[in-house]
């Protein structure tokens, strides 16, 4: 199964985060990191007074089901001392399954395609850069999207 996986940091050394996040990505079980974007400078969403984010978007091949593939990630954000305070608040680790394969997927815990994407220049700019020809559950293509989602203050950082 093809997943897309959303990082994003603002805390605690952010592109070092991302970077490791990446890293770990690939050590997963059953789980094989084939793609990776850009990292990207982003304003924060949420509460003010933040600093500004750090994104960017891995592609995965996983024989993981979507909710173990879950539990992965949240491990890694623990790992990383995620701590779940402010709703959009800062973060040492934010990874959030964009895409499972084109599945639509509605439970408790995991809502797939992932609720705000299709609103986040920092998702679908860096999504865009590893699978532009990517189309959506509905049949829609991400390139129609990404006209809607104009690039604005993102800044692609160059390492």
């Amino acid at each position: 199964m093809r997943a897309y996986i959303g990082l994003g940091s603002n805390l605690d050394t952010p592109l070092r985060q991302v970077q490791d996040a990446l890293k770990e990505l690939q050590q997963l079980p059953q789980t094989k990191l084939v793609a990776q974007s850009s990292v990207y400078r982003s304003d924060p969403v949420g509460p003010a007074g933040q600093p500004d984010y750090i994104n960017a978007v891995a592609a995965l091949e996983t024989e993981l089901a979507p909710e173990p593939l879950l539990d992965a990630l949240q491990a890694i954000e623990q790992a990383h001392q995620r701590v779940r305070k402010i709703h959009w608040g800062p973060r040492t680790l934010d990874l959030d399954i964009l895409l499972y394969n084109n599945q639509v997927i509605e439970t408790e815990r995991l809502i797939v395609p992932h609720a705000w994407m299709l609103e986040r220049n920092f998702v679908l700019w860096p999504l865009a850069e590893i699978a532009p020809e990517l189309q959506l559950p509905d049949g829609s293509a991400l390139q129609q999207h990404l006209d809607l989602c104009p690039l604005g203050t993102l800044e692609k950082i160059s390492l």
